[in-house]
């Protein structure tokens, strides 16, 4: 939808004190989908190309002021010291508002199911009907709580919003409501400020009073019917949270599903905003991927997998296992019950097989480790075989220390490699070895006590123990 160029500003509202969410967090803070509520408004409005983007911050605004500047040091604040509603937020950015001039879109922090598509129809009937407010509605099939919308008699302007407190039984009947989304004029709403009076139940000053002002005024009021009532959910209470993970869930693997990626069972996959998946790959039921994981094409992903931050290559199989920040070459086979640790590195064409763990640790291409192992700190080569028990020895207590398999090594089961040390590149480490000093390149490395076997031992014991 193209859009005539317009100085454009954004000013989202995030200053309020989330109470019914009954947490020591920031409510606009709390995660959907791996990203902060706020950050998910934030994106959608920089989405239109605004020529600044500012947000009203107040209550725990220290934390969220911090949020702001890891996503974009760009964004200026606002504090509302007192929260004495949005009228009243609004007010505290007049100064850069006069100094935008042009449009302002106002924003409620806790919306994060907006699209920018959403956005941009609101801008379009706001120039169209060339009108001083318009505002973004919603028809929901219970309006609780919010603002309902009332419309003028042939149903095609604005006539005003009441709150919920403030409605009478008629009006609480309607299932329009506002949003908390406004497209101003800012002439208009800068005009308007000033007259807010809190004369309403709460002693707060409404933004929604402006409305009443600019029509008072000879102005005219638009209301926008958003197309897709789910996004006008506002985030109060922790339902409302999980409400909106699902919608945005559902969104998410939807896109990539029409990017060519199958779910074979959406409803038990969670996918984060900011995972990447290539076409091909098949994503099997009970899996998350988190954070910024990306994985290539042609994977098959789970059942019961969860990686966060970690990149798969083309062609990898990862099957009900775990990682966290680990990179995975292509045609690589992973689980099941495998355990890659941060900073595990793993080249083309190897396995790590059931209950193996490996941390801080690079494993050569086509290198092996089937079972039950632990690798940490160390190197391994190419083409190296680890056989079932075998564990690097890393921590004396105080320090972590490296390990070093050279390529085409072969190291039986139940092998101990104390750190640091090193094997040369096509030896061979005998099963049940405790190697405490460096293998020499070709080598056989062995470690074991001489075996002793006792005649008639087990039988006479058994004896002894039937007689008493």
């Amino acid at each position: 939808m193209a859009l005539k160029t317009k100085k454009l500003s954004v000013l989202i509202l995030a200053a309020g004190q989330g109470t019914r969410m009954k947490s020591r967090w920031p409510k606009v803070l709390h995660p959907v989908a791996g990203q902060a509520l706020l950050h998910h408004v934030v994106s959608s409005a920089k989405g239109l190309k605004p020529t600044a983007v500012s947000v009203i911050i107040g209550h725990q605004g220290q934390e969220v002021q911090a949020a702001l500047g890891s996503w974009d040091s760009k964004i200026s604040v606002f504090w509302q010291k007192r929260q004495r509603g949005s009228g009243d937020a609004v007010r505290q950015a007049a100064s850069w508002l006069k100094r935008q001039g042009g449009e302002v879109l106002i924003l409620c922090g806790d919306t994060p199911l907006l699209r920018t598509e959403t956005l941009k129809s609101l801008l379009v009937a706001q120039r169209q009907g060339g009108h001083a407010v318009t505002v973004l509605t919603g028809a929901v099939s219970d309006p609780t709580g919010y603002g309902r919308i009332v419309r003028t008699s042939d149903g095609s302007l604005l006539d005003r919003i009441v709150e919920e407190r403030d409605a009478s039984p008629g009006i609480r009947e309607i299932r329009e409501i506002n949003t908390g989304v406004y497209c101003f004029d800012v002439r208009a709403l800068l005009s308007a400020l000033p007259k807010l009076r809190a004369d309403n139940a709460k002693g707060e000053y409404y933004l929604t009073d402006v409305i009443e002002i600019l029509k008072a005024a000879g102005l005219s009021a638009g209301a926008c019917l958003c197309s897709d009532p789910e996004e006008a959910l506002g985030v109060n209470r922790r339902r409302d949270l999980a409400q909106a993970e699902k919608v945005m869930r559902r969104r998410i693997i939807e896109r990539w599903m029409d990017e060519g990626v199958t779910f074979v069972d959406p409803d038990s996959t969670y996918v984060q905003a900011g995972v990447k998946i290539g076409s091909d790959t098949v994503i099997q039921p009970g899996t998350h991927l988190l954070g910024q994981s990306v994985l290539g094409s042609g994977c098959r992903v789970g059942p019961f997998a969860y990686l966060q931050d970690c990149f798969l290559a083309d062609n990898v199989q990862f099957v009900a296992s775990f990682a966290r920040q680990a990179r995975v070459g292509e045609g690589v086979r992973v689980g099941p019950f495998s355990h890659l640790r941060e900073g595990t590195v793993i080249a083309s064409g190897a396995h790590v097989g059931n209950f193996s763990e490996i941390k801080k640790s690079r494993i050569g291409k086509g290198s092996k480790i089937n079972h039950l192992s632990y690798i940490g700190d160390a190197t391994v080569g190419d083409g190296v075989n680890i056989g079932a028990g075998t564990i690097t020895c890393n921590y004396d207590g105080w320090q972590k220390f490296r390990t070093v398999i050279g390529a085409g090594s072969f190291i039986g089961s139940n092998v101990n490699l104390v750190a640091p040390v090193s094997v040369g590149s096509g030896s061979v480490v005998g099963a049940g070895s405790t190697i405490t000093k460096s293998v020499p390149a070709g080598a056989l490395a062995l470690e074991r006590a001489p075996q002793v076997i006792k005649k008639g031992w087990a039988k006479k014991r058994r004896a002894e123990k039937e007689n008493h």
